[in-house]
């Protein structure tokens, strides 16, 4: 069994799980997986937990071997070792399924002879998981899997620094799901989305989201900024950047003026109601890092964001004294 990527975290409610189609979140992560490049983190961000997980989880994605069905597969038969589980849709949205892709994971898990699914007596809506000996099976070279994986990963760790690595992320999940969720890349995952969903939700109704707060305050202190600049301080690709900055355009909140260093060039800068908004989102970013904090208790944030720094510093040289700096501020 391959073991790669976890599926994003939410998009189990509203129209979009009916159908099947895609979810903002989904798109949005299927996006970001591709848009990190290597270079210098930008410093004003690398004091955010969730900032660095984002880049931890990028990196870890691009190094993908597998098709990301196989992990979801997984997440099912592993969190089945502990008992029958009661509720097929519970169980999705404990480990971030899209309910939906949830039929599909199941009908294969079904159909391998791995997963038996019964009407639930109490509940004729809801189906009971159960596993097989040949899921037992599957979990055991799944669990193996993933160890090797994540020994790839995390080569820049110690053993004791990966095993607090997975601790310290376990705390950033929901209750219900920190003893469903095992493996470094899959906690990973399950983390940041959660944080990024904690973070929108702190921003619902004003258009912006998390990740609106990089670029915005990197324009307001770098003042009119060629989009060839921004991408590079962000440390994310062109096509990226675009994005991120079509969104802001018509949004209102960035202009698209001329480079007064060079006319034949494109310069971005905030407008008034840039400005405006970069002070919403920032109020947002900022008690996401408290909660964040609240969440992984005492000297945990730190300790974490230490931990992330090792991680992303092969393909960012600097991370780690970066973090290490942002720890003393």
């Amino acid at each position: 069994m391959t073991i790669v990527r976890v599926e994003p975290g939410g998009g189990t409610r509203g129209p979009d799980a009916e159908t099947g189609a895609r979810t903002e979140t989904e798109a949005v992560s299927e996006a970001e997986e591709t848009a990190e490049v290597p270079g210098a983190l930008p410093e004003a961000l690398t004091g955010f937990v969730g900032y660095l997980l984002r880049r931890v989880f990028a990196r870890f994605a691009a190094c993908s071997d597998g098709p990301e069905d196989d992990s979801r597969e997984f997440l099912v038969l592993d969190a089945l070792t502990g008992g029958d589980w009661a509720s097929q849709l519970d169980l999705a949205e404990r480990l971030g399924i899209n309910r939906t892709l949830m039929v599909g994971v199941v009908d294969r898990l079904e159909g391998r002879g791995q997963v038996l699914r019964t009407r639930n007596p109490d509940n004729r809506r809801q189906y009971i998981l159960s596993l097989t000996d040949e899921g037992r099976s599957a979990v055991e070279a799944g669990r193996r899997a993933v160890a090797e994986r994540d020994a790839r990963l995390t080569a820049a760790l110690t053993p004791e620094q990966a095993a607090r690595l997975n601790t310290l992320l376990a705390r950033l999940l929901p209750p219900g799901a920190q003893d469903l969720v095992q493996g470094t890349e899959h906690l990973v995952a399950q983390a940041h989305h959660r944080l990024r969903r904690l973070g929108d939700e702190k921003l619902a109704g004003t258009g912006l989201r998390v990740r609106h707060y990089g670029p915005l305050s990197l324009l307001a202190t770098s003042g009119p900024c060629p989009q060839q600049r921004l991408a590079q301080e962000l440390a994310i690709s062109g096509p990226a950047t675009s994005q991120l900055v079509d969104e802001l355009v018509a949004g209102g909140m960035v202009h698209r003026g001329r480079d007064p260093h060079d006319r034949r060039r494109h310069a971005l800068e905030l407008t008034e109601l840039g400005h405006a908004q970069l002070k919403r989102v920032a109020e947002a970013v900022g008690l996401l890092a408290a909660e964040t904090a609240e969440l992984l208790g005492p000297g945990g944030e730190d300790e974490l964001r230490a931990l992330l720094g090792r991680l992303l510093e092969p393909a960012h040289p600097g991370a780690a004294e970066a973090t290490a700096t942002a720890r003393r501020d």
